[in-house]
């Protein structure tokens, strides 16, 4: 049996890895997207199924007007004594010299819940994690940010000693780690391991000079040392690896005693596949999870089994049986159930019935008109990842504007500034029509502009599709399900990804999402009824 990477597909970045008994949890970032912090889990580290998103709730989350990127970055999962413990960040300001950000402590005595009311831990930096030392101690590392300017704003890894009767941090922090020259030292984990305290980092930035360091001391107060070499992990120097941008990991280990590290991971494309002349390519699906396999070598350091570029097939842990999950996503969705389906996501805050609503129209799933996909605030969008290279996506939808300003339909999005959208909306001279929106960071356009597809008076509902081929993706729209008619442009699926936000905005941690929105600028809400959406896979997708 074998671990195939990455073993969670599409935006799944930051892992924080458990065992729990037999049950092994990863929680990842969600960014903006609600609800916040998506926790997997698996009986064996090959097969895994998303459970469940603690962070469901605004008493515990209230992401209202974060920026894009900002929202949940990098969770962390643990356990001790019959108590589940998760610690997130909600960064609140992504550019410039300040990173407004509060790191909050919630506790369970079950994955699933209920949760504790949120305990602020502090506001000192990001990536925020918390190590439970064999004597009932516990510590918080954390990123601690410098806003100086002439100073690096990576000052190093701050440790803080965090009094569980008290419910807050105590004592005066300290700084246990600076990194290497390659900086950026973020996402620590610190484990005790046969007498050493051994904190593990992520360095070089989130894109593909990423990377995942080790160092270790005998003491929280002594110096660390960094381990002699290469990284425990990196892809930097391997530009022709399937995977790239590997880093910011956390360890485990199995009941048998071996160990394994799971951390983040990229698949970049490329648009001339004949091309090797430029290796670094664009990842519309975001940084996805992976796991390797680990061992100690006679010095007792981490080694990753197969070279520190890791491998895309690994070994499953010895004496495990193969544990396959009933599919929690349907292929295709009637909104025939009470709630959606836990793949599907909404922006920065909960879906309330006046946004969302699966039982005003029985069997559709409803969305009442608000802001723009430009909007930072309340949109009425519900979207689930891209998880493959090549996919279809289809919706049914029945609806009536009346104006311009309202329009609803499919979408490819990945965030404010850089989404596409087939829409049904209003037109002055031919009424209901059709139309398809591209809005990216040179600017937003029509593809029909004055000349929009008339929608007949006698449809009741129209069929919109998409379908994605690794960089490229195009609209189609049909009057009956069955006649489809193409829209004459194909979409460049890089500017749905980290890559090309990052080259103009430095901020863009998260990935491409296919969904469906309803705009109403008039501020009447009229809805919008979906009565299927659907999301299928090519076969060998991910060989295409």
């Amino acid at each position: 049996m074998k671990i195939i990477n990455p073993v969670l597909r599409g935006f799944h970045p930051d892992p924080s890895m458990i065992r729990v008994d037999d049950t092994y949890y990863i929680a990842t970032s969600t960014f903006e997207w609600w609800p916040g912090v998506q926790i997997h889990e698996s009986k064996d580290l090959v097969n895994w199924h998303l459970l469940t998103y603690p962070l469901s709730e605004k008493r515990l989350l209230d992401m209202t007007g974060d920026p894009d990127s900002g929202g949940i970055w990098a969770p962390d999962l643990s356990y001790d004594n019959g108590t589940f413990y998760l610690v997130y960040t909600d960064a609140k300001v992504t550019t410039g010299s300040f990173k407004d950000c509060t790191n909050y402590l919630i506790t369970a005595k079950d994955i699933t819940g209920p949760w504790s009311d949120p305990i602020v831990l502090n506001t000192a930096g990001f990536d925020a994690s918390l190590f439970h030392d064999e004597d009932g101690r516990k510590y918080l590392v954390n990123q601690y940010w410098d806003p100086r300017p002439w100073r690096h704003p990576f000052y190093g890894i701050m440790c803080t000693e965090f009094s569980e009767k008290e419910g807050a941090l105590t004592g005066k922090p300290w700084v246990i780690y600076q990194g290497t020259a390659d900086r950026l030292a973020e996402g620590p984990h610190l484990y005790k391991i046969n007498g050493w305290y051994y904190l593990f980092v992520a360095q070089g930035g989130t894109g593909y000079a990423h990377q995942s360091r080790v160092a270790r001391a005998k003491s929280l107060r002594d110096a660390f040392e960094t381990q002699p070499g290469a990284p425990l992990l990196t892809t930097l120097d391997a530009p022709y690896h399937p995977y790239q941008k590997a880093g910011h990991g956390s360890l485990v280990r199995t009941k048998a005693g071996e160990w394994y590290f799971a951390h983040l991971m990229a698949r970049p494309l490329h648009h001339d596949t004949e091309s090797v002349i430029d290796p670094k390519g664009f990842c519309p699906l975001g940084r996805e999870t992976a796991i390797q396999k680990l061992v100690w070598d006679e010095e007792g350091w981490p080694q990753i089994v197969g070279g520190h570029n890791g491998l895309i097939e690994v070994d499953a842990p010895l004496g495990v049986t193969e544990h396959k999950w009933e599919k929690d996503c349907p292929e295709k969705d009637d909104f025939d159930k009470d709630t959606l389906n836990p793949h599907f996501q909404s922006l920065r805050t909960p879906l309330s019935e006046e946004i969302c609503s699966l039982k005003d129209c029985p069997g559709h799933l409803r969305l009442y008109g608000h802001f723009s996909l430009s909007s930072a605030f309340t949109q009425a969008h519900v979207a689930r990842r891209w998880q493959s290279f090549a996919f279809e996506a289809e919706v049914k939808m029945a609806y009536r504007p009346v104006s311009f300003q309202q329009f609803a339909g499919l979408t490819c999005y990945y965030n404010t500034r850089s989404w596409t959208c087939m829409e049904m909306t209003w037109h002055e001279t031919y009424g209901r029509v059709i139309d398809v929106i591209s809005t990216d960071l040179s600017g937003s356009e029509s593809v029909y502009e004055d000349t929009p597809v008339p929608v007949p008076e006698d449809a009741a509902y129209v069929y919109f599709k998409v379908k994605v081929q690794r960089l490229k993706y195009q609209y189609f729209y049909s009057f009956d399900g069955d006649t489809w008619i193409a829209v004459p442009r194909i979409f460049d699926a890089a500017k749905l990804s980290d890559d090309y936000i990052t080259a103009a905005c430095g901020v863009a941690f998260t990935g491409a999402f296919v969904g469906m929105m309803s705009v109403d600028g008039l501020g009447t809400k009229i809805p919008a009824d979906f009565d299927y959406f659907c999301y299928r896979e090519a076969e060998n997708a991910e060989n295409i």
